[in-house]
């Protein structure tokens, strides 16, 4: 049986096949159907690009430049597993006049790297790194359909949605965090026809699965010189890691390290009281109670009294959110983003810091509709009633389904007029 996945079966002629391809690209692209021989996963996203509303004469929009992409690389997990790349395919690229190419989750090359004069090509379609190629974009492509599909896929000549990329044939493999299953980018390699092989496809996937190999292993020395670490967003309980050890945290230590983690000074018994109790008839007994539970689930040293202060300092993931918003790095502060802080928490100090920081993630992300990030945020749990954001997400998306959708949610909360999204529970 033939892979669908790969672009010619054994014994096709390439320049027919590209004939073929053409007069079914124009076909479609006139009519909306899709001809035979193209490929089930091509006609597929020949229609997702359809629908996004991309035009087959348009471009990739560079959308990061200077710092802010330097920023997304040097913050980005997939630049551990660049050497990596390099070693394996970089090679491969230059000696084949090929490009290494690595983008991130939406589509955004990080890195093109490769056979010089390539590379000039390349530059006449935007293929240079800051540019987003997601299927959204620029339609079917290798790299934006990897992601789009999560899967390795070759896209050959005139597969590609946008016609100025229809000169080239590319192959590329997703790659996921090993240990969350979250998808972080993908690897391509890009060139000319000759990449249409299934030794290519086969080539990238393995390297793909390297990364995640590599991604998997523990980096000497890596939490030792950042020290302590919190992870509170997105989880009713906190997870402190520390010396090797990673500890999960009742709800209230988690809220009491939270706290504390943002207050390098300290709080005071009452400071601290006000900020974890609605109950005002809570007595300080039961805070003192509560910390000598958490200092022996710390071990010793590394939580202080009078005031009360962790001792080292502890990065917390909300504080790298915080940070990269403070930088006006949008994109890499929702890519750290995993959901609301605490979200079963009701500490005061707690509830206001979750809509202070989902407040100016939400405002970010009006004030720069961006397709991708408006759909990521309305289709995760947090973000599926959020009316503002599904309105902004209709006007620069305007489909049949997310039109529905926000027609459906305004019906349902009374908006316009009402309540632009649910009350933070």
């Amino acid at each position: 049986m033939t892979d669908p996945w790969v672009a010619l079966e054994p014994g096709a002629d390439p320049a027919e096949r590209v004939r073929v391809l053409h007069r079914a690209h124009e076909t479609f692209t006139e009519a909306g159907t899709v001809p035979r021989p193209v490929r089930g996963v091509v006609a597929e996203s020949w229609r997702r690009s359809a629908r996004a509303g991309v035009h087959p004469d348009g471009a990739a929009d560079v959308e990061l430049t200077g710092s802010d992409l330097g920023a997304r690389r040097a913050e980005h997990p997939l630049a551990h597993v660049m050497p990596l790349f390099r070693e394996l395919l970089g090679t491969f690229a230059s000696d084949g006049r090929h490009l290494l190419a690595v983008c991130d989750a939406r589509g955004r090359l990080l890195w093109v790297e490769g056979h010089a004069s390539t590379l000039r090509q390349a530059r006449r379609m935007n293929f240079v790194p800051g540019a987003r190629w997601s299927e959204s974009a620029v339609g079917t492509n290798a790299p934006g359909t990897a992601v789009a599909v999560g899967r390795p896929v070759q896209v050959f000549a005139a597969e590609h949605f946008v016609r100025r990329v229809q000169p080239w044939t590319c192959a590329a493999a997703p790659v996921h965090d090993p240990r969350t299953g979250r998808l972080l980018g993908a690897v391509d390699i890009t060139g000319g026809n000759g990449l249409a092989h299934p030794h290519s496809l086969g080539f990238v996937q393995a390297v793909a699965r390297a990364a995640e190999y590599r991604l998997a292993l523990p980096v000497p020395g890596r939490r030792a010189a950042g020290g302590p670490g919190l992870a509170a967003l997105g989880r009713d309980r906190a997870v402190l890691t520390t010396e090797g050890r990673r500890l999960g945290l009742s709800r209230r230590h988690s809220e009491i390290l939270v706290l504390l983690a943002g207050r390098p000074d300290g709080l005071t018994g009452d400071e601290l009281l006000c900020a974890l109790y609605e109950d005002e008839s809570v007595t300080p007994v039961t805070l003192r109670a509560e910390l000598a539970r958490l200092r022996q689930v710390l071990g010793p040293g590394l939580l202080a009294s009078r005031p009360y202060r962790l001792t080292v300092s502890v990065e917390s993931d909300l504080a790298v959110v915080e940070r990269r918003m403070t930088a006006g790095a949008v994109t890499t502060a929702l890519a750290a983003y995993p959901g609301p802080l605490l979200p079963a928490s009701r500490a005061p100090a707690v509830v206001r810091l979750r809509r202070r920081l989902a407040d100016g993630l939400r405002a970010a992300l009006l004030a720069r509709p961006d397709p991708d990030l408006l759909a990521d945020w309305v289709h995760a749990p947090w973000g599926e009633e959020d009316v503002d954001v599904w309105r902004a997400l209709a006007a620069v998306r305007p489909t049949a389904v997310n039109r529905a959708r926000l027609a459906a949610l305004e019906s349902e909360l009374g908006a316009p007029g009402g309540r632009a999204r649910r009350e933070d529970r």
